[in-house]
Order: C-alpha cells, then sequence, then structure tokens
C-alpha cells in the first residue's frame, strides 16, 4: 500500500484496494494513521475504516543491510548454512577459549585435531566435498571481488553438481570456478573465462578444464545462463578507464547498431564493448591507447584492433586517427 508520512506520523493513502475515495464528501485525499488503526477524510473528517490491522513489521530498517539483520522470514541468508550436519555444526576455533584469553599452544594443537577428527567423522563424503569447495568459493570470489549473491547462487550451483555426480575424477577447483562463472554469466556479472583461469590455478590448461566443466554443468545440471552481452562490460570498462559518463552512452549506442546488423554474433564480448568504448572516447577527444583498452577490458590489443576496424566500416564513421 504506497503511503507517505506527514509531520504528524501519520500516512496519506494514495490508493486503497477496498476504499479509494470518501463516501461521505468524495475526497480522494485519505489519511491512515497506524497508531489508532484508522484510516479518515482529511477534508469531512470521516472515519471510513477502524480497527485496522498492521500487517507490517514492528521494526523500521534504512538499508538493506539492516533488513536482512532484523527480518525474522524468508529462506536463509546463506545456502551453506542450510547444509546438514557437519557444515552447520562446525568446531570454530580462532586460538581464543570462551571467556577471550589466549590458549596454550598445546591447547590450540588440541583444538585443530578435533576440528579435523570432527570433519572426517561427522560429514559425509558429500559434505566433505562440500567443505573444500566453500572454502575454494570464497577464496576466488574474494579475489574477483564478486559480491555473496553470486558466492550463493555458485554454491547452489555447485551442489547440484555434487548431487548429480559430475564432480567425480575432476578437479574441485575446475568445478568451483565453472560454478563461478556460471552463476555470473546467470547475474549478468561481466567476468570473463580468462580471469578464472588466471586465479584458479597455475596450470596453463586450466583455462579449457573450466570451460569444459561449464559446458557440462550447463548441460547435464540443467543450468539455464544467458547469452553474454557487450552492454554488460562497458559500465566495468569505463570505470577501469575512469571516463565521463557521455562516453558510456555512445559506446552503448554503437553496440546497439552493431547488434542491428549482426555484427555481434559470434565475438568476443568483452572484445567487443572494448572496441565500442575505445571508438566513443576518440569520437569524443578522450584518448586512450589500445593497450589501455585492452588492460582494462583482459582482452588483447589484435582483438580490439580488429573489431575497431569492423565497427568503423560496418557504421562508416569518419573522422578518427
Amino acid at each position: 500500500m504506497p503511503t507517505i508520512r506527514t509531520t504528524r506520523g501519520e500516512f496519506i493513502v494514495r490508493s486503497l484496494d477496498e476504499v479509494e475515495v470518501c463516501p461521505v464528501c468524495g475526497s480522494t485525499r485519505l489519511v491512515r494513521s497506524p497508531e489508532r488503526g484508522e484510516i479518515t477524510c482529511m477534508d469531512c473528517g470521516a472515519v471510513i475504516r477502524a480497527r485496522m490491522v498492521d500487517q507490517g513489521p514492528e521494526w523500521r530498517a534504512f538499508t538493506s543491510e539492516e533488513r536482512e539483520k532484523r527480518s525474522r522470514v524468508g529462506a536463509p541468508i546463506y545456502p551453506h548454512l542450510a547444509v546438514p550436519s557437519a557444515i552447520s555444526a562446525t568446531i570454530d576455533w580462532r586460538g581464543k577459549d570462551a571467556s577471550g584469553k589466549r590458549l596454550t599452544p598445546k591447547q590450540r594443537m588440541e583444538a585443530i585435531r578435533l576440528r579435523r577428527w570432527h570433519r572426517v567423522s561427522v560429514s559425509t563424503a558429500i559434505e566433505r566435498n562440500l567443505f573444500q569447495a566453500i572454502d575454494e568459493i570464497d577464496r576466488l570470489a574474494s579475489q574477483l571481488g564478486l559480491p555473496q549473491t553470486v558466492k550463493d547462487e555458485a554454491l547452489l550451483i555447485y551442489r547440484k553438481a555434487v548431487e548429480k555426480g559430475l564432480v567425480k575424477g575432476r578437479s574441485i577447483n575446475s568445478v568451483v570456478a565453472a560454478a563461478l562463472y556460471a552463476a555470473c554469466r546467470k547475474l549478468k556479472i561481466p567476468i570473463t573465462l580468462d580471469e578464472f583461469a588466471k586465479y584458479s590455478g597455475s596450470d596453463p590448461q586450466r583455462r579449457k578444464e573450466i570451460a569444459r566443466c561449464y559446458r557440462l554443468l550447463v548441460k547435464e545440471a540443467n543450468i539455464k545462463v544467458s547469452v553474454a552481452d557487450p552492454v554488460d562490460f562497458v559500465e566495468r570498462i569505463m570505470n577501469i578507464l575512469r571516463l565521463p559518463p557521455e562516453i558510456q552512452a555512445k559506446a552503448l549506442e554503437i553496440i546497439h547498431k552493431a547488434k542491428e546488423l549482426g555484427l555481434t554474433a559470434g565475438k568476443d564480448p568483452a572484445g567487443f564493448a572494448a572496441a565500442a568504448v575505445y571508438i566513443a572516447a576518440l569520437m569524443h577527444g578522450e584518448r586512450r591507447t589500445q593497450k589501455e583498452v585492452a588492460r582494462a577490458a583482459q582482452v588483447t590489443e589484435v582483438t580490439i584492433r580488429n573489431r575497431y576496424k569492423e565497427l568503423v566500416k560496418a557504421l562508416k564513421i569518419s573522422g578518427l586517427p
């Protein structure tokens, strides 16, 4: 019910399902008082409804963080808290006892040993696998600066892969990276596969392995992801290069024209977005080298040069250096 708070702590009702106008004078200026549980008319003073029950919460929140902390309904904030036994009940060790005193070296070793035995004895094979996956998701997501929503979605995808037996015989790191990449694609967060391969390990074949696991997740786990769009990469490139907003608008215009001509089909979205930003920057007199743009988009300079030539020729852009 859309309302506006007045100086008296009441609410002016703009629209109600049951009451839209005052039945006495026909006025639409209605006031809802949560303290008295009444709806009254501001013009004639008639009480239209009385003894109303406030269906909202008894607390107020001004930020999303406060709302999450004070809300007492809904699904778990973190999906891994819903995992049974070992993951939802672990021995937490921080080097201090309940009173805050530091543990002795002997007590620390005992706590580590108990924690290790707890993981092995209480949890099942699937839960032990999820233990390692959660740690790897946190590590990889922190290095890439991914939000909590992506971590939660990646964990749900990984759990589905574990339940279907897709992790057997494969590296946990690669499957975790593939799950995070699928979560980013699903939530339209512009992170390339090369960046996941960079932080996932030092193996030069890591990218191929992650791509193979990603295709397996999409096919076997029935993960629905959206097609990568160059538009999603523009804002990130703009922020890294610190370009003014009008360049972003021009880059988006170039990409939309290229889509109408079918130029984006089969092209790397990050490289296409980088070329559009590069052209828009030149058109507005903001000189950025191809090396700088390529570094911001995590692509090669050759990719930008090729996309630049295609766009300039197809869109008939002139006057560029």
